[in-house]
This record gives structure tokens, C-alpha cells and sequence, in this order.
């Protein structure tokens, strides 16, 4: 059975269309019209082994927002969609990974019940043209429209850059333990209730 998804989505600040393999080999082609958030993309696809395909045009004269935010949404809706009942799947996953004096955790849950917890704090405003609190936005709406609990921590970091690869990086391991399909599990949902 083939885990993959294709979504887009249209809207009148964004128009973006994005493939997920969650059984590649961590292929990724990624044109959103922002640098780092392409950078960013790259990397959690190599680290999560998912080959990953997005085309994105936003609203970029005004800001990075939309186009950031809107891409998370679509690459939650699309896991959520490759997952299908999440069968035979180990559900949890979690990393730690170090990018230079920088060091993110991240623990993630595909349980069904979305949430962010997100303890990052960056040192200045900005990564290239890329505003850092845009972060949190893109791995909230990854995690609300994913349908997964995900908590980033920082444990240590000064350069933006490391402690936002760091983040990237850890998300792409934790997601990465958390679809893969468990050899015990055959093809059993993972919850006590039957369902996720």
C-alpha cells in the first residue's frame, strides 16, 4: 500500500500544491519563493526520508506569512491524508539533534488530537529575509491540520540559523520514528480505544 498524498490549495493569498511520499528516500523539491523556508523543507525531508514535492506563490510583497503558514497547513493535510487510518504505524517519535552549540528536541504523537507546545527562543528577528517567529507558525499549522502533538524544545543555541535547522531537523527524526510501521504491531491501530 502506497503512502503518499498530493493536496493543494488556493486561496487569495496563497496557491500552493504540495507531494508527500512517506516511503521515499528523502527526495525533496521545494520552490516556495523564500530561501530559508525552502532550505528548511529540504532538510526535514532528507531527515524525515520522505520525498517531498512543493510549489508555492504567495503574497510575498507583503510579507513571508501567508506563504509560510499556508504551506504548513498543507503539508499537515497532506500527512494526515498519506496516514489514512494510521495502521501498523509506531504512532510516537522522538529526537534530539545538535547543529553546532544549538540543540532542539522534538517528541511528536499522531494521535489524532492536534496541539504545538513550542519553547524556542530566538536571538534575533530575523534569518536572512525570513522572519524567525514565523517558525512557530509553520509547525503549528503543520501540527493542527497533521492532527498530531508536537512539542520543539530548545535546549541550547544562539545562532538563529543553527536553533532553527536544529528544530527542522528534529521535527523530520521524530516524524520519521513515528510513521514507520512498527514489525510487531502488523496492521493494528496503535490506541487502546481502536481508533486515532
Amino acid at each position: 500500500m502506497t503512502r503518499t498524498a498530493t493536496v493543494t490549495r488556493a486561496t487569495s493569498e496563497t496557491d500552493i500544491s504540495l507531494t508527500l511520499d512517506l516511503d521515499g528516500s528523502g527526495r525533496a523539491d521545494i520552490a516556495t519563493g523564500i530561501g530559508f523556508l525552502d532550505h528548511m523543507l529540504t532538510a526535514l525531508a532528507r531527515h524525515a526520508l520522505i520525498d517531498l514535492h512543493v510549489r508555492a506563490k504567495g503574497d510575498l510583497h507583503i510579507d513571508f506569512h501567508h506563504t509560510t503558514e499556508d504551506v504548513g497547513i498543507v503539508l499537515g493535510q497532506a500527512l494526515a491524508r498519506a496516514l489514512g487510518d494510521k495502521r501498523g504505524i509506531r504512532r510516537f517519535g522522538q529526537a534530539l539533534v545538535p547543529m553546532d552549540e544549538a540543540l532542539a528536541e522534538a517528541a511528536l504523537d499522531i494521535s489524532g488530537r492536534p496541539f504545538l507546545a513550542w519553547s524556542v527562543a530566538f536571538t534575533r528577528p530575523k534569518v536572512g529575509e525570513m522572519d524567525t517567529e514565523l517558525f512557530e507558525e509553520f509547525f503549528r499549522a503543520f501540527a493542527m491540520n497533521a492532527l498530531v502533538t508536537l512539542h520543539v524544545t530548545q535546549k541550547a543555541g544562539s545562532n538563529a540559523h543553527h536553533v532553527a535547522e536544529a528544530c527542522f531537523k528534529a521535527a523530520a527524526r521524530a516524524l520519521r520514528m513515528a510513521v514507520e510501521a512498527d514489525p510487531r504491531a502488523g496492521d493494528a491501530i496503535p490506541s487502546t480505544k481502536g481508533a486515532l
